[in-house]
């Protein structure tokens, strides 16, 4: 149910309580570093490099998910501790010209929670996170969804915002 990354620091947690918090941070860092990397290698490939691997089935429809959600697509699949594809929304973002720092800030925000509450999970119940985990998958991705929407609707609400402020004329005091 979680990924290779997620229960190496869900055990070494359960193991080594003194272990936790720097394996969470370590995690952290591997993550950002990955994803950076795929990040820059799809920002270098550019438009190219994505539409050769997003131009047909599942590979178009997240791509389709990105140009339409943007960074909420790499935000979502980061922070929840539930397998879901994030790769090609990296790429996503590396090619199509996300600004870095924003996807910087989208990976930690997300993945700074996760890994630490795995920790603390597995500090906490030891070899019975795996079976509580399992148990609250509806939970799961019930957060996942209520991440996406109110991401996405902060987005929409920004966007609405920030073209109402354009559209409007200055005042002449």
């Amino acid at each position: 149910m979680v990924g290779g990354v997620d229960a190496l620091v869900v055990v070494v947690s359960a193991a080594n309580h003194s272990a936790a918090w720097p394996s969470a941070a370590m995690a952290t860092l591997g993550s950002l570093v990955g994803s950076l990397v795929l990040f820059y290698l799809a920002r270098k490939g550019g438009e190219a490099y994505l539409a050769r691997y997003t131009s047909r089935g599942r590979g178009a429809k997240f791509r389709r998910w990105f140009e339409r959600y943007g960074l909420v697509t790499v935000f979502v699949p980061a922070a929840v501790p539930i397998p879901m594809p994030m790769k090609v929304f990296v790429l996503s973002a590396g090619a199509m010209g996300s600004r870095t720092s924003w996807f910087i800030a989208v990976i930690l925000i997300a993945r700074i929670p996760r890994y630490f509450l795995l920790a603390w999970l597995g500090t906490r119940l030891g070899p019975e996170t795996f079976p509580f985990l399992r148990a609250n998958l509806g939970w799961l991705f019930a957060i996942a969804a209520a991440l996406f929407v109110l991401l996405y609707a902060g987005i929409r609400f920004a966007e609405r915002n920030r073209a109402n402020g354009q559209n409007e004329a200055p005042s002449e005091n």
